[in-house]
């Protein structure tokens, strides 16, 4: 069994408590509280074509359309940080950009830095049972829940600033805050959270995830998801997002197709591999639909948790573009692979520090940062090219592809070769307005 230690990020203000049992009238969102609850609920459009189409209407008389994004998640979001529920105010924590090719962002948060006994976590094994007994969501404060997120029954979004729990809804799917934001807006989306399903990726869930992207139709807006093993610490299915108003370095990397066996799929989704870039990863755009490209990276993600693979997700560009990273520095780090040097630094490299944002709790290291320092650390990170290799075959036949050998590479650079030799045909000029 290998394991590590650290000292699990406070996501809530009664994590700490959380061995108590709490009864009805605390107004948590456990099944004591929830059900009676009136917590607002936002209802996403049930087939979105068009992320640009980012508007909901309210449910109350007298008011305008709001946007999701800055009226909703973000006044919500700030309407708590006045409340005081957050451990710190992001705001003030000082960024920069850190010089090189890749542009590479840190960030100074000694509010995450707790100088408390560390825990220890169990890193090789990636599917681990839902344990009551620990902190989960359902502990956590209904103020601290920003709304409900739910499907529509029809092609309109809605706002209820008020409404019940109805029987049909009782497993609701919400957005909370993080009370130790490592941005501006950072929240937790929870799907189903009386169902209590433990951290892993299924079809549903994730397709939630990239409703949400989709609905806050900015890119600056992104989520991620962290396996066990890949430095999630909560085993209570979440995803997060924060925004943050400046380009991931890993999403100006340079990618290279994967040339596939056959025609694309009928899903169309496109798969690539990053390069130049001190993580690999996989990369997946395109769809017929986002259900298709929701499903393809879906069946990828459990293929890897199947096979005991940790990993990381970040959904990017309103959902149109998601990254896809195995890693093993935790299993590095317990079984004293990694130098003390980057250890001591505390960065534990997730979904955000593995897209380029670096979280740094001491001001020795903030100030000290440079690009070196980024790329050995998120070196530890990748996989060994044998291995990655390996895994590119599990994530291609999970998505139900194979990889071209080298004839047919070859055959289909002939057939573009001709394509491009023929003369062109004839078209209509268009008209425009």
């Amino acid at each position: 069994m290998l394991t590590i230690k650290r000292v699990p990020t406070v996501v809530s203000n009664y994590q700490e408590d959380a061995s108590e049992s709490f009864g009805c009238g605390r107004n948590c969102i456990g099944h004591c509280c929830l059900p009676v609850s009136k917590l607002p609920l936002y209802k996403f459009k049930k087939n979105v074509k068009d992320s640009s189409e980012a508007r909901v209407e309210v449910s109350s008389e007298g008011q305008p359309p709001a946007a999701f994004l800055d009226n909703l998640l973000l006044g919500q979001w700030e309407d708590r940080m006045s409340r005081g529920l957050f451990r710190y105010d992001v705001t003030l924590c000082e960024t920069r950009i850190i010089p090189g090719n890749y542009g590479f962002i840190a960030q100074l948060n000694e509010g995450r830095h707790m100088k408390k006994r560390p825990t220890e976590f169990r890193v090789d094994q990636v599917l681990q049972p839902f344990d009551e007994n620990k902190f989960n969501f359902t502990k956590i404060g209904q103020e601290e829940v920003l709304f409900r997120f739910e499907q529509s029954n029809d092609n309109n979004a809605h706002y209820f600033p008020v409404s019940p729990v109805t029987a049909d809804s009782n497993s609701s799917s919400v957005v909370a805050i993080n009370v130790s934001p490592i941005e501006y807006g950072h929240v937790l989306l929870i799907p189903h959270v009386l169902d209590c399903l433990p951290q892993r990726i299924d079809h549903d869930s994730f397709l939630l995830a990239l409703h949400m992207a989709k609905e806050a139709a900015d890119p600056f807006f992104r989520l991620g998801y962290n396996s066990l093993g890949a430095f999630a610490t909560i085993n209570h299915l979440h995803f997060q997002a924060y925004y943050l108003m400046a380009p991931f370095p890993v999403e100006k990397a340079p990618t290279e197709r994967i040339i596939r066996r056959g025609k694309l799929p009928n899903s169309g989704v496109m798969i690539s591999k990053m390069l130049n870039y001190p993580v690999q990863g996989f990369v997946f755009e395109g769809g017929n639909s986002m259900q298709d490209l929701s499903d393809t990276v879906a069946n990828s993600c459990i293929f890897l948790q199947n096979n005991n693979i940790p990993y990381n997700v970040l959904i990017s560009d309103c959902g149109g573009r998601i990254f896809l990273f195995p890693q093993c520095f935790a299993e590095k780090q317990a079984l004293g692979d990694v130098s003390q040097e980057l250890l001591d630094t505390l960065v534990n490299p997730a979904v955000w520090e593995i897209s380029g944002h670096m979280v740094l709790k001491r001001r020795e290291d903030y100030e000290n940062a440079s690009e070196e320092y980024v790329w050995r650390l998120l070196a530890e990170v990748s996989l060994s090219e044998e291995r990655f290799q390996e895994v590119k075959g599990y994530v291609l036949e999970a998505a139900g592809l194979q990889e071209a050998d080298m004839e047919e590479i070859q055959e289909n650079e002939r057939d573009r070769e001709e394509d491009f030799n023929k003369p062109p045909t004839p078209r209509a000029t268009p008209t425009f307005a």
